[in-house]
């Protein structure tokens, strides 16, 4: 599924540039895909608490398709239209909502509360595979054969993870499944009220996405600040999934880490200092090492804050905590492409790139004094479920 998401990631917003030559254009992509995104992230976690997670994956992945069809079918068009992009956008956005929430929830009960930081690493690595591989792949394919041709494999992949889902075995939730209600929607935003430290680790994502993910300015910054093309662009995409993929290789260390906390702070601190640096360089080389530099602070952040938030819900509230970690995930960069093309729009397109990145250090220094019980959280990896909370290590 991430292969086929990250043709999406590219060839949308390049395309959108390329018809209208506005990076507001760009920008305005995010909300129409964050919309969406939240109406339905409050009933795809309780759907993922209520049914069977599998079955919700499979057919995810057949809307995905589809949603990727309608793509191939207006890049084909002899004119091709702007607003099949904004609609078939929301729709990806509002499946993915469905989506994200059951393929998290899944995790615990497939590989079980020890192995889960390794097991969270090394979906991390699968994931930024994908991120690294295939927007350079994307911005290839679209230099070499056309957009239609890019979102033909991305039809294509989406079919191939259908396929693969079907071989996972069927899965019961632990302590029983929970109706379809809107009770079991108002349980999950009261657990979430009464836990400061998840609160924490949702709120110093969101502000690394809003201020510190600039991908809505990627296809100006490439073509105009750095003199690039369709590549160039495929690469600033893929630097950070590079980054993050070496950081997950080589992440065989995070299980030893107790203080998860404060990792997470630091990481999001080096997340937004590689951001600030890249936005200043005239320099495609120094460009993607800094995306790559960002990017691989940004997969310890992602491990140790889903570690954190799926060792302190129960298996039965997975569902719905996932999902709003998910708006959260997913909703944070569609605002970060609003804020980045407004700024850059009033602005400069280095200035909101190198603001952003600023203001991301800014917020996760705020957000740590904020939570002092998140910088102190502590994973302790035993078989107690209460184990995992903040305070002193055991011994």
């Amino acid at each position: 599924m991430q292969a086929g998401r990250q043709l999406t990631v590219v060839a949308v917003p390049f395309q959108l540039f390329a018809l209208t030559g506005s990076t507001l254009a760009v920008g305005l992509l995010g909300l129409a895909q964050l919309i969406p995104l939240l109406v339905v992230s409050t009933v795809g976690g309780a759907l993922a608490d209520a049914f069977d997670r599998r079955r919700l994956l499979a057919l995810a992945q057949v809307a995905l398709a589809v949603t990727a069809a309608g793509l191939l079918w207006n890049a084909a068009a002899e004119a091709p239209a702007v607003w099949p992009l904004y609609v078939l956008s929301a729709v990806n956005a509002g499946v993915s909502a469905i989506d994200s929430p059951a393929r998290h929830a899944i995790v615990p009960g497939l590989v079980g509360r020890a192995l889960l930081p390794a097991a969270l690493a090394l979906n991390q690595t699968l994931t930024n595979i994908a991120k690294t591989a295939m927007p350079a792949m994307a911005g290839l394919l679209i230099a070499v054969w056309g957009l239609p041709f890019s979102y033909g494999v991305e039809v294509l992949l989406f079919i191939a993870s259908f396929l693969l889902l079907r071989h996972l075995p069927p899965t019961e939730i632990e302590g029983g499944g929970r109706k379809l209600e809107l009770s079991a929607i108002v349980e999950g935003f009261r657990f979430l009220r009464s836990r400061r430290i998840i609160q924490a680790a949702f709120l110093i994502d969101l502000n690394a996405m809003v201020f510190g993910m600039p991908t809505a300015l990627f296809p100006a910054f490439g073509t105009e600040v750095l003199g690039g093309d369709a590549f160039t662009v495929g690469l600033l995409y893929a630097a950070p999934g590079a980054g993050a993929l070496v950081g997950a290789l080589s992440s065989g260390w995070v299980s030893t880490v107790r203080r998860q906390g404060r990792a997470v702070v630091l990481a999001v601190v080096g997340w937004g200092a590689g951001i600030a640096v890249f936005g200043l360089t005239d320099s495609l080389p120094v460009a993607l090492t800094m995306l790559g530099l960002a990017g691989a602070a940004d997969v310890v952040s992602a491990i140790f804050r889903n570690s954190i938030v799926q060792l302190t819900v129960p298996d039965n509230l997975r569902g719905r905590l996932s999902s709003m970690h998910m708006a959260v995930v997913a909703g944070g960069p569609r605002l970060g492409d609003l804020e980045a093309g407004v700024v850059a729009a009033v602005t400069s397109v280095r200035f909101s790139v190198v603001s952003g990145g600023l203001a991301c250090v800014i917020g996760a220094v705020a957000i740590a004094r904020w939570a002092p019980p998140f910088v102190a959280y502590r994973y302790v990896p035993d078989d107690d479920p209460g184990s995992a909370v903040p305070g002193p290590v055991r011994p």
